[in-house]
């Protein structure tokens, strides 16, 4: 049922992890709002830029533990703006990069509550980046992609296949991977793809904890594991990882 209601509902990616990162409309919208609702990956430094009074509601997941489940999260939305209150409903890295933020909004919109997207930096990019490894080089890589490590259950097939998507492209950066990534590796040998790949993973990418792990993809596995490297990480495969001895301190 729709209904009109005097609030509104910024959906704001506030970046990978560095606070720094997160964009100036990000922070207008944060800065304005009566009603923060934030994940768990957020930059908990931009909460400190909420305005004296305004209520701050822990709305995080993690594997095995949610603090609200999605349909609560929207259904807390869609209550604080026909409250005729402003809500910055923040996510880490982009909304509408493998999170939740166009299922909010289409929940918001189908009740005739405006709903306002606010972009965030990925930490797609922004991982490789701050570890050195660019996701296309020229000469190198022309193109790359991105895909989840870990597919929503209930999905009646798998629809990610990382050999198909590692042969169309040149650098394939795999997010929520880490505990799939034997999986995904397997996969790829199985498949054909080179053992001698060059694979970096990134832990706490952007962050002042960021660790970083190369190898290829006939060992990354071995050695991810001897560093005990945890998520939230990225994974990248591809030449690019190479550039990183020559690039990582500019990161």
């Amino acid at each position: 049922m729709r209904r009109e209601c005097g609030g509104v509902v910024y959906i704001v990616g506030t970046g990978p992890g560095d606070p720094e990162l997160i964009t100036l409309r990000a922070l207008k919208a944060i800065q304005e709002a009566d009603v923060v609702v934030y994940d768990r990956l957020i930059p908990e430094e931009v909460l400190g830029y909420a305005k004296p009074g305004a209520e701050l509601i822990y709305a995080g997941k993690k594997p095995g533990h949610h603090a609200l489940t999605q349909e609560e999260i929207n259904q807390l939305l869609a209550e604080k703006a026909c409250q005729g209150k402003k809500v910055a409903r923040l996510h880490g890295g982009d909304p509408y990069v493998f999170g939740r933020g166009e299922e909010e909004c289409m929940y918001l919109r189908g009740r005739g509550i405006p709903c306002i997207v606010v972009p965030g930096i990925t930490s797609v990019i922004a991982g490789p980046a701050y570890a050195g490894i660019p996701v296309t080089s020229r000469g190198i890589a022309s193109s790359f992609a991105a895909a989840t490590g870990r597919e929503a259950p209930g999905k009646p097939q798998r629809a990610v296949h990382y050999a198909r998507i590692m042969r169309s492209v040149d650098t394939l950066v795999v997010v929520m991977g880490v505990g799939n990534l034997e999986n995904i590796v397997k996969e790829m040998l199985e498949e054909g793809i080179d053992p001698g790949l060059p694979v970096a993973v990134v832990e706490k990418a952007t962050t002042p904890r960021q660790r970083v792990v190369t190898g290829t993809l006939g060992d990354i596995v071995d050695k991810a594991r001897k560093a005990g490297i945890q998520p939230p990480a990225v994974i990248v495969f591809g030449r690019t990882v190479e550039l990183r001895d020559r690039l990582w301190r500019l990161a």
